[in-house]
């Protein structure tokens, strides 16, 4: 199952790092730029405000199928062909709730319009994300892969042409991003479906009303789940937007960073993907997980920390390279906000591991407590430190968050805390901050810098055994 994991986390990294880092730093970027912190900060606050409430158009449905059906995949055609029929029957009661609540809050006329847009590329979204959830649970890891990056090389190339391909007069407007969007979501979902229904007995689309209760009393543990840890991941920027007079705008600078975190963030989600269909079967079948488990770890743990390092002492030089407006704000920002980044690792292993084991309760306790404590110091820090704020608040509550999912993991697979390797890691990482700040002082152009740092911490990780290459050749040749 090790070698398994290696060889599609291999195809998954590398589909992924060739189209979603263009999509966010020359797409998503670009459009920032060309549209002003101001606007953009507008669609970031309303797009964040979409995601809070996306759960309602899930209700934790897709997490749940992925670990049933990797358990039990002869179930799969009987599942699709009543859960695409709720699938709908959500999207409707999520428009329904988000408009509602849109306008008690007093979204104007053109932020509702936007916001219909968005909310039904969100639909569309959750759709794809559930068909590729049975994909994968059926482990067509390379399938996946390749459909996991299809919507953004779609919408690259439309918004792409749009920007700098001299179609139009007119300035860009925010409004064509989102249409795109719409256009690429739609292309996937239609492309995912045909991939899917060749895959499995021929659908049938069933309304079963006693189905529907039976397996949304199963799901909903996980709906709460996500709910409550969207909450705390995204209801920074939408306090921000609504708390300040000047909220867009710091919602747009804010966004600045954020969007790089997501970036990275993403190279974590996939491990999750991967992890959590394998952790299941593993679990089912009584195996040991600790190799995966530790694997996994170290490969993703190690590029956290020299990035979220690198990025602290860095933060100015990058922003500047990235960005046209509000250096100093964002570059604050960003020092900080990476350090999240080990944190959102962390929870994306081992929260992945309790969600296969079905330690839902645990999990909903912990996510309870993150978004109480994100809310209140948000309350307690926008306000006085505005964007800047929202950033402490989003790291002490990552921390919080990634460090009990390790315990309870921990606790629950009594897997043990050996001082070895925990030890070995905190040399590490001294090691990577003595090295970093040694050149930081050395006065050369600072790319130069941030690179020989990276190549450093790598060969430092490979000398400490923090990640065992030879370890890792053993697992692809079947040896462990």
């Amino acid at each position: 199952m090790r070698k398994k994991f290696l060889i599609n986390l291999a195809l998954l990294l590398f589909v992924n790092l060739l189209i979603k880092p263009f999509w966010i730093f020359g797409i998503d970027r670009g459009v920032q730029n060309a549209v002003g912190s101001t606007e953009y900060g507008l669609y970031f606050s309303l797009f964040n405000f979409s995601l809070i409430l996306n759960i309602l158009l899930d209700l934790g449905i897709t997490n749940y199928n992925n670990r049933n059906i990797s358990q039990y995949d002869h179930l799969v055609t009987k599942h699709f062909s009543n859960v695409v029929v709720l699938k709908f029957l959500l999207g409707i009661l999520y428009f329904v709730v988000s408009l509602g609540i849109a306008a008690v809050i007093g979204y104007n006329n053109f932020q509702i319009k936007l916001l219909v847009l968005l909310l039904f590329n969100q639909f569309l979204l959750s759709l794809i994300l559930y068909m590729r959830s049975n994909i994968s649970a059926l482990q067509y890891f390379t399938t996946d892969s390749l459909i996991s990056v299809l919507d953004r090389t779609l919408m690259i190339i439309i918004v792409g042409i749009l920007l700098w391909g001299h179609v139009t007069n007119t300035p860009f407007r925010i409004e064509w991003f989102v249409y795109s969007q719409t256009v690429a979501y739609l292309a996937t979902a239609f492309i995912t479906f045909i991939i899917l229904n060749s895959k499995i007995e021929k659908v049938k689309l069933n309304f079963d009303f006693s189905f529907f209760l039976v397996f949304l009393k199963k799901s909903y543990p996980y709906a709460l789940l996500i709910l409550l840890m969207t909450f705390y991941y995204r209801i920074d920027s939408v306090m921000i937007e609504r708390m300040l007079p000047d909220g867009k705008e710091q919602a747009g600078i804010y966004a600045q960073s954020f969007r790089i975190l997501d970036a990275v963030s993403m190279i974590a989600f996939l491990f999750s993907t991967l992890l959590l269909p394998m952790f299941s079967r593993m679990i089912k079948a009584t195996e040991n997980i600790s190799g995966l488990l530790n694997l996994s770890f170290h490969l993703l743990i190690v590029p956290a920390l020299i990035f979220s390092i690198t990025s602290y002492f860095y933060a100015k030089e990058i922003i500047s390279l990235l960005y046209y407006s509000h250096i100093n704000e964002s570059s604050d920002i960003f020092s900080l906000l990476m350090i999240s980044f080990i944190f959102i690792s962390t929870s994306y292993i081992y929260g992945t591991l309790l969600t296969a084991n079905g330690s839902i309760k645990e999990l909903n306790y912990i996510a309870a407590g993150g978004m109480i404590t994100n809310i209140i110091l948000n309350l307690i820090l926008i306000p006085t430190h505005k964007a800047y704020g929202a950033t402490v608040a989003s790291v002490i509550t990552q921390g919080i968050t990634a460090l009990l999912q390790a315990y309870y993991a921990h606790k629950i697979f009594k897997l043990g805390y050996p001082l070895k390797k925990i030890l070995k890691l905190t040399v590490y990482v001294f090691l990577v901050l003595i090295t970093t700040f040694i050149l930081r002082h050395q006065h050369i152009y600072w790319i130069t810098e941030y690179f020989t740092i990276i190549f450093v911490a790598a060969l430092v990780a490979l000398l400490l055994k923090v990640v065992d290459i030879k370890g890792m050749y053993r697992i692809l040749k079947g040896i462990e």
